[in-house]
């Protein structure tokens, strides 16, 4: 793990701890990745774990869903503390390789928590599925 991960893993202690600092970090992930551009090639299929990742501290942060360990949540803000950081390992104004060592740390991560993934994106299938729909059909007044 290199120095500057351990860093953000430090700071992410602090910041998982505080749903208004956890939101703050998900909002600039997001931000990033809209910058970048939804099929962007230099994040690849990471946007798509990014984006998952994001939902699940958004969810945690916000009490809506908890079943995740703290360690997998420290790990999860970790890793989003390094995408957004500019100088990482490789900056990220770099053309070309500047996202490669934050796809790395991204794809590294999702690897190793697969299961609380899983369970999490399992849980928001549930969720969606059991959702009321509402029925926006004009009702014919005087009947």
């Amino acid at each position: 793990m290199n120095n500057v991960f351990e860093k953000s893993r430090r700071k992410a202690e602090r910041v998982a701890a505080s749903p208004r600092k956890t939101t703050r970090l998900v909002d600039a992930a997001f931000r990033l990745l809209m910058q970048q551009g939804k099929g962007s090639s230099l994040l690849g299929d990471a946007a798509g774990k990014i984006r998952a990742l994001g939902r699940m501290l958004r969810s945690y942060a916000t009490r809506e869903y908890t079943d995740i360990p703290w360690q997998t949540i420290v790990l999860i803000a970790a890793a989003l503390i390094y995408f957004v950081a500019p100088f990482d390992l490789i900056p990220d104004f770099i053309p070309l390789v500047g996202f490669a060592d934050d796809v790395a740390i991204i794809s590294s991560l999702f690897s190793s928590i697969i299961t609380d993934v899983e369970r999490f994106t399992a849980w928001e299938a549930a969720k969606a599925s059991s959702a009321e729909t509402a029925d926006y059909r004009v009702l014919e007044t005087g009947a």
